[in-house]
């Protein structure tokens, strides 16, 4: 079971300056053992940048690259890296516009499998950076392009710490669950457990559910051939939701807790149905 921190310390009080190490050490404690760590292992400085203008050129080997002018820092400041607020960057992506909100990865960044980002001379530019994707910052498979943030409902300032706004920041808790436990395969199973370990306050999100008022409604199963001979469960709990917008983005948060978990998000309607399934 991976146990995202953001997601744990919202129904269990984590200490100040808690780690993914730490978290695992409490929860041995109590019987779970201990698997592993992780993240989306990522550096900085990453912040969202705008295009400001390109310019295609087709190269000798038939590709045809962007030559990009990216703000990076409000007009007049100082980038994340200490360098210049516009950045000239060659990009191989087409998809797209000019004053399109991206992610930039700085000098000095650094993405998963430890690829280091620098200066660098390509295609006849000095390359001052890199405009990411989504596959290249670890939140999906998707290498069709960079990411737009638009794309996903984000419009921030430019020069914004895309760690913190996309949460890739956050870290993952990987414990065993043996088969005597299978209550800890949720965050709310896992953060009673922390409670247990360490007296921390525990908040029980089934108490923070509005009691429904209209009538229930029978439920009928047909079982010929129940399991060991004995009728199962006579009580079952449904609640609806309506007018939901099927095409909607996935939020960010929840795109980079599923991810952390162990998951992809799919769509909206599959991914708020995998966050219930791991959250209880």
């Amino acid at each position: 079971m991976r146990v995202p921190l953001s997601w744990l310390n919202e129904y269990v009080e984590l200490p100040k300056g808690s780690t993914a190490d730490s978290v695992m050490a409490e929860l041995v404690k109590v019987g779970l053992e201990e698997e592993g760590s992780h993240s989306f292992s990522l550096v900085g400085p990453i912040v969202v940048g705008q295009v400001l203008e390109f310019v295609e050129e087709e190269q000798s080997n038939g590709k045809t690259i962007r030559w990009c002018q990216v703000r990076v820092a409000p007009p007049g400041a100082k980038a994340a890296d200490g360098g210049e607020d516009v950045r000239g960057i060659v990009c191989g992506a087409r998809n797209f516009e000019v004053n399109d909100k991206v992610v930039v990865t700085l000098p000095g960044a650094v993405l998963p499998g430890d690829f280091k980002i620098a200066a660098r001379s390509t295609y006849g530019h000095v390359s001052d950076g890199m405009i990411a994707s989504s596959r290249e910052l670890g939140i999906s498979d998707d290498h069709e392009g960079i990411l737009r943030l638009s794309t996903i409902g984000l419009d921030p300032e430019v020069g914004t710490d895309a760690l913190e706004l996309l949460h890739l920041s956050d870290e993952a808790a990987e414990v065993n669950v043996t088969p005597d436990r299978g209550y800890c395969f949720s965050i709310r199973g896992i953060a009673r457990e922390f409670s247990h370990a360490t007296g921390a306050k525990f908040t029980d999100p089934i108490g923070l559910v509005t009691p429904v008022k209209a009538d229930g409604f029978v439920v009928k199963i047909s079982d010929a051939a129940p399991i060991r001979g004995k009728v199962g469960s006579t009580k079952f709990v449904v609640r609806s939701a309506s007018n939901v917008n099927a095409q909607a983005q996935t939020p960010a948060w929840m795109v980079s807790r599923l991810k952390l978990a162990g998951m992809r998000s799919i769509s909206i309607v599959v991914d708020i149905t995998n966050y219930v399934m791991l959250e209880l």
